[in-house]
C-alpha cells in the first residue's frame, strides 16, 4: 500500500513539472513573459512603416540585441495609410537619442519580427507621445522573390530577341 501511495505521488509530480515546461514553452513561442503582466513602467513612443510585414503586438523591440520594449499596439494612418507602431520602452531606457532610426527585422529559423532601434547622435532624447521618423519597413519575402523571378524573365525575353 506505501509503494502504490509512493508512486502515485511521484507520478503526479512528475505530471505536474511537465505541465509547468509546456507552459513556460507555451509563453515563449507566444513572446509572452511574466514579467510583463502588469508592468506599466515605460513610455510609448510611435513609428510609422510602409509595411510591418508579420509584426505583431508584443514583439520585442531591441537596440543593440537588447529587448528595450514591446510592441504595443499596431494601427493604420488613416491619411497616409500606413502602418502605426506604437512601441512601449521600459523606463530604464530612457535616454534613447531623438533621431533614432526604426528598423523591422526578422530573427531566427521561425521568422520572429522585431522593432530594431538604431540610435543617433542627437542630444534631446525620446520622451512619451514622441514619434520616430527614420523608419524603414520589414522586408517582405514573397515581394523579393515576384522581383527575382520578374528579372528573370525579362532576362529571358531579352535573350530570346537576340537569336531572331
Amino acid at each position: 500500500m506505501l509503494q502504490s501511495k509512493t508512486i502515485e505521488t511521484v507520478v503526479g509530480l512528475f505530471v505536474a513539472i511537465g505541465l509547468g515546461a509546456l507552459l513556460v514553452l507555451a509563453m515563449r513561442v507566444s513572446n509572452l513573459n511574466l514579467a510583463d503582466f502588469g508592468n506599466e513602467n515605460g513610455y510609448e513612443i510611435r513609428a510609422k512603416f510602409d509595411n510591418i510585414g508579420g509584426l505583431k503586438v508584443r514583439s520585442p523591440v531591441k537596440m543593440a540585441g537588447v529587448t528595450v520594449g514591446r510592441v504595443a499596439a499596431i494601427d493604420i494612418a488613416k491619411d497616409t495609410y500606413e502602418a502605426i507602431a506604437t512601441l512601449k520602452i521600459d523606463k530604464r531606457y530612457n535616454q534613447i537619442p531623438a533621431d533614432t532610426a526604426a528598423n523591422i527585422y526578422t530573427a531566427g529559423l521561425l521568422g520572429e519580427q522585431y522593432v530594431s532601434l538604431e540610435p543617433g547622435g542627437d542630444e534631446n532624447f525620446l520622451k512619451a507621445g514622441d514619434e520616430i521618423t527614420l523608419t524603414q519597413s520589414a522586408v517582405v519575402l514573397e515581394q523579393i522573390i515576384g522581383q527575382f523571378l520578374f528579372e528573370k524573365a525579362a532576362e529571358g525575353d531579352e535573350g530570346g530577341d537576340k537569336g531572331s
